[in-house]
């Protein structure tokens, strides 16, 4: 076994497992998909290592525990069609792709869409689409199975809410530094809400609309 190989063996079963990360489609995916083909070749070294490894000045890339217990907390489905919000460099838009049917990844950055979309290319994955757009500007009719938010907002944005069908789950942090809550969000009916907490961390913020972006709703 090379030691990077060695390295993505040691974060499953030392960290991610560990982390009460079980779910066998998961953990495959995690498996699957590299993390060492999402991260600069500065950070290369930490691609394996439970810390948020810099993107850009202001995004991060979500530690491996939070990443195993987002994608097992939302339950994805085969059918199900997702949402990202905040692309990064296009590792978690893999893993999503990987379990779910469709998946819709958002982000402001057309810099970190062009990234992400070429290392999607590069391993295969056609059902992910990527296009540069705020979570505020969501078309309104559109609606998801799955909402995977990748970085954290003071309090949970009502119309991610609504975007989600019934019986779709959100996950977003919530909060503010340095004790943030992980939150899983369900939609029980049409206009009934669940809500349970998750585990503590701390995370970026989503960045606000630029000045030229206005929402939608």
């Amino acid at each position: 076994m090379s030691s990077a190989a060695l390295a993505k063996h040691n974060m499953i079963e030392q960290q991610i497992r560990p982390w009460e990360v079980l779910d066998h489609r998961v953990l495959s995916t995690l498996d699957h998909i590299d993390r060492i083909d999402f991260v600069d070749e500065a950070y290369r070294g930490l691609a394996y290592a439970d810390c948020q490894i810099p993107v850009t000045d202001s995004v991060r890339m979500l530690p491996p525990t939070v990443e195993g217990r987002m994608l097992q907390a939302l339950l994805i489905d085969k059918q199900d069609v997702a949402l990202e919000i905040g692309c990064g460099y296009g590792y978690i838009s893999a893993c999503l792709g990987q379990l779910a049917r469709q998946v819709d990844s958002i982000d402001g950055d057309a810099a970190l869409i062009d990234k992400a979309q070429q290392n999607l290319q590069h391993r295969g994955i056609t059902n992910v689409s990527f296009e540069q757009l705020h979570h505020t500007q969501l078309a309104q009719d559109k609606k998801y199975d799955v909402i995977a938010v990748t970085a954290s907002v003071a309090s949970i944005p009502d119309h991610l809410k609504q975007a989600l069908n019934v019986g779709g789950r959100l996950f977003i942090v919530a909060g503010h530094s340095p004790a943030m809550q992980a939150m899983l969000i369900t939609r029980d009916g049409d206009s009934q809400w669940s809500a349970q907490s998750l585990f503590e961390t701390d995370l970026p913020r989503l960045p606000p609309p630029r000045s030229a972006e206005l929402p939608r709703y």
